[in-house]
């Protein structure tokens, strides 16, 4: 009944905002358009398709600002105007009682409360749909925060969950769209990243990870987790105190460089994309504060570590070859580069792709780089690709709405900061690690204890080599024993003297060849 009652409600929603001309306008049924038209007699629908979807999803409930939230990152699905609006839902919602987060907390450790803190601030410094913070001291005087998940919010998204998956169902099944928008695989995607929101032992460890990785940076301040103190519905982190970087007339008062701030925090982004293919996902306003403590003062604090990209080597190299083939205009490049993804279909005509690939590009070189949007350029060059049927994956997708953002942000705090000269030196070096002489001693240092377990071996496997060709292989008409294994010898010493006389030249090639490639990446010009 309950189940019942919440779809009633959500088709109540659909109706007051006008939903079902959007929905049902592509279902190939015409009973099912004729019944789109009766219900929408006599309705005003004065607002813009995707600000009516928006101000849906928040009436709907915090489960759907979440599932907008997630939708407006597939730009590759949806048209521009509906992602755009999407992208402003705002995950904040009412706290739960302090009470109940006191339990939560108990509960999960065993304990009372103050055995585990000096003390705890009862009032949220923060609420969302999923958890909400509190701050506390730690018994030998270190301050903390404390980030506790909702109760009962796994029955929530459960139940929600199930919904939208019978209603991607039906899109999936009866709408002209269903393929193409592929409503079941989003919902699906949807399901798993939630629920590895609701581990908040998983965030815990991207922090780590995160926090080990920027060392040495000295630009951005990640909370340390304490390990002792975390479980899947709660885990307790080191308190941060920044300024939320929203807050901009604060910064300038305190003397903040504005277009260093800027410049750090591309840097930063890059250096997790190229260098450490793990990146912070979630980088828009709420979860960036500046430090002004006077040790740290001016650096980044990053939070909320739920959503994180992984890129593989492969996506890296894919990245950065396409934004170098781009800034030099090689449009046929950028074209390979899709084909040899293995995202294109195999019968797609490389000058097809490649013409579509120079009308998207070529308008922005009327601009300066400091105006052009890699954000931008990612998002026409995924628009591009659908039309050739191309799979884009979902981690590129991540990453391109993460770029948008960092742009934003960066050219909000500098209007004058030039993206394109702080990103460049990461390219070049990802170019270089890959097919310079640093990426060639790299690939020969991670490969040697291979190598050293394997030589030791090698006298061992040749001598049972020979034996075994030697039981196999006939004598000749009169030979002894001796003389056979005689002639396998010999046999077997020419056949390796010409393969290590291939490898030898096949080695001076490649270093010929590596030596070429850096000569033609140098060359000015």
């Amino acid at each position: 009944m309950r189940d019942l009652a919440r779809l009633v409600y959500i088709v109540f929603i659909v109706l007051r905002y006008g939903l079902d001309e959007l929905a049902l306008s592509s279902f190939r049924q015409r009973w099912v358009r004729g019944l789109a038209r009766a219900v929408g007699m006599g309705r005003r629908l004065d607002a813009p398709r995707g600000a009516r979807l928006r101000m849906a999803l928040e009436r709907l409930g915090p489960i759907f600002v979440k599932f907008g939230q997630v939708l407006s990152t597939r730009r590759d699905l949806l048209p521009v105007d509906v992602a755009d609006e999407l992208a402003k839902l705002q995950d904040d919602v009412p706290p739960f009682p302090a009470e109940q987060a006191v339990a939560l907390v108990e509960a999960a450790f065993g304990r009372p409360l103050d055995q585990l803190f000096a003390s705890f601030e009862r009032e949220p410094v923060a609420s969302a749909s999923i958890a909400q913070v509190h701050f506390a001291v730690l018994n030998d005087g270190r301050e903390v925060a404390v980030k506790v998940l909702r109760p009962g919010v796994l029955q929530i998204i459960d139940s929600d969950l199930a919904l939208l998956r019978v209603l991607a169902g039906w899109a999936d099944r009866y709408s002209a769209d269903g393929k193409r928008l592929k409503p079941r695989e989003v919902v699906a995607e949807f399901d798993k990243y939630l629920h590895d929101e609701l581990d908040l032992v998983r965030e815990a460890a991207n922090a780590a990870q995160l926090r080990r990785n920027m060392e040495g940076l000295d630009l951005v301040l990640v909370p340390e987790m304490m390990w002792d103190l975390c479980t899947p519905g709660v885990i307790v982190m080191e308190r941060m105190n920044g300024v939320p970087i929203s807050q901009v007339a604060r910064l300038r008062e305190a003397g903040v460089d504005f277009k260093k701030l800027a410049r750090d925090g591309v840097t930063i982004f890059f250096t997790q994309v190229f260098r450490d293919g793990f990146f912070h996902a979630d980088m828009h306003p709420g979860n960036i504060q500046v430090s002004l403590a006077p040790r740290t003062f001016g650096r980044y604090v990053a939070l909320d570590f739920g959503i994180i990209g992984t890129l593989t080597e492969s996506d890296k190299d894919y990245l950065a070859q396409n934004f170098i083939a781009f800034f030099r205009r090689d449009y046929k490049r950028v074209a390979e580069l899709h084909l040899e993804s293995g995202w294109v279909p195999a019968g797609t005509r490389i000058d097809e792709l490649e013409g579509a690939i120079r009308a998207c590009c070529e308008p922005y070189f009327d601009r300066p780089l400091k105006e052009i949007s890699l954000g931008q350029v990612l998002l026409r060059l995924f628009q591009t690709s659908r039309r050739f049927n191309v799979e884009i994956q979902p981690q590129l997708v991540l990453l391109q709405k993460t770029l948008l953002n960092v742009e934003g942000l960066g050219r909000q705090l500098d209007p004058e900061l030039d993206l394109w000269s702080t990103a460049k030196p990461f390219l070049e070096r990802w170019m270089d690690a890959q097919i310079g002489w640093r990426g060639l001693l790299e690939r020969f240092k991670d490969e040697a204890p291979r190598y050293a377990k394997m030589l030791p071996e090698l006298p061992r496997l040749l001598h049972d080599a020979l034996a075994a060709q030697a039981r196999v292989r006939p004598a000749a008409h009169g030979d002894s024993p001796t003389e056979a294994l005689l002639a396998a010898v010999l046999s077997e010493q020419r056949r390796t003297n010409r393969l290590l006389q291939a490898v030898l030249y096949a080695g001076v090639g490649f270093l010929l060849g590596l030596l070429a490639v850096e000569i033609w990446q140098r060359w000015p010009g």
